[in-house]
């Protein structure tokens, strides 16, 4: 199930950008990317509607997916 971002307080959304972003598995290159930049690029994304924020009610988890996936 797809959350739209109003539905979501701005503290909400950033701690679900901020959770995704301090996950294994998102790794951004050979170059050190700070914490600030990759969440800000996260939100932007979302913004824009390339991702989207998902919910999943049987495992009661929040994921950050490419809009479409």
């Amino acid at each position: 199930m797809n959350i739209p971002l109003e539905q979501l307080s701005q503290d909400a959304l950033q701690s679900i950008i901020e959770a995704f972003v301090l996950r294994e598995g998102t790794d951004y290159g050979h170059r050190e990317v700070e914490f600030a930049t990759k969440c800000a690029s996260v939100q932007r994304q979302l913004e824009a509607g390339e991702a989207q924020i998902c919910f999943d009610p049987e495992t009661q988890t929040i994921d950050i997916r490419p809009a479409g996936g």
